[in-house]
């Protein structure tokens, strides 16, 4: 896997998707403000429902507009809540010491490190704007310092790439716009592909896979991390068992298997879409 391809998943998503929000977003304002909206989808569906003769159905479109930017509208909001209330609470339970210590030795920034007092073994990298990474001393006492220099190096690809963001964004993206099913195939497909990528960056640094693989291991005997209401990286919490296969067999070839009949549809729709372009820009 490369990076390659993380970028092709997420560019084609927001094409995809993009489309989509911007033309309802419009309708919206355009209903809101008496706009006069001349090339938009919506309103050529309602065009073309009133043509055949079904024009009941233009509620059922306004419904899902509204439900759908409805829908966009709440996941930001509890994005923001969760994540800046988890904060607080990190913030809350920081131990200064380690903390200090462990940006002196593992990072250029003084900030880029977050060391909390908790027994659960804990490695994200979570934030939007300056994402940080969030190492738990439970986490620190179950591995060697070269296991949490493999860990810290991991999270570190994940914090230099703004892995949180992009995730959240293809998560928000499958999420909300479900009736195009092959979204949540490739944010499925992009959160294997970055831990992968994470991997390949930590193994790289040590010129080993040892101290990540146990690392590994390690925290899945102590138990699964429990998934927060939020977006963000985690460790060990993505795809292990094909993370480990990896490890084990790093010149494995990896082949995506397509879901055919999802690909299919959301093409069949997407086609759909651009047709009410032309029609709307003939």
């Amino acid at each position: 896997m490369s990076k390659r391809q993380s970028s092709f998943i997420f560019f084609l998503s927001l094409v995809i998707s993009g489309t989509i929000f911007i033309q309802m977003a419009l309708y919206v304002l355009s209903m809101l403000a008496g706009w006069n909206v001349k090339f938009n989808i919506v309103v050529v569906c309602h065009s073309w429902l009133k043509g055949i003769g079904l024009s009941s159905l233009e509620y059922a479109l306004d419904a899902l507009v509204l439900y759908t930017l409805l829908l966009t509208i709440w996941q930001i909001g509890s994005q923001f809540f969760y994540s800046s209330r988890l904060k607080r609470h990190f913030e809350r339970y920081k131990d200064n010491l380690l903390t200090n210590n462990m940006n002196q030795t593992h990072s250029s920034g003084e900030k880029d490190i977050i060391i909390v007092s908790n027994p659960a073994p804990i490695a994200i990298t979570m934030g939007f704007v300056k994402p940080q990474i969030v190492i738990s001393t439970g986490l620190i006492s179950i591995l060697t310092d070269d296991e949490l220099k493999a860990v810290i190096s991991h999270e570190m690809y994940h914090k230099n790439n703004r892995d949180p963001l992009k995730i959240f964004i293809l998560s928000l993206c499958g999420s909300t716009i479900g009736y195009i099913p092959i979204l949540k195939w490739f944010n499925h497909q992009y959160r294997i592909i970055k831990e992968v990528l994470a991997d390949e960056f930590a193994i790289s640094k040590q010129e080993t896979s040892v101290n990540l693989g146990s690392a590994l291991l390690k925290m899945l005997k102590v138990g699964k991390q429990e998934k927060m209401p939020f977006a963000y990286a985690s460790f060990a919490d993505t795809s292990v068992n094909y993370r480990i296969e990896y490890i084990l067999d790093p010149l494995k070839d990896v082949r995506w298997q397509v879901p055919l009949k999802k690909a299919f549809l959301s093409l069949a729709i997407f086609v759909l879409i651009c047709a009410f372009f032309i029609y709307a820009l003939a």
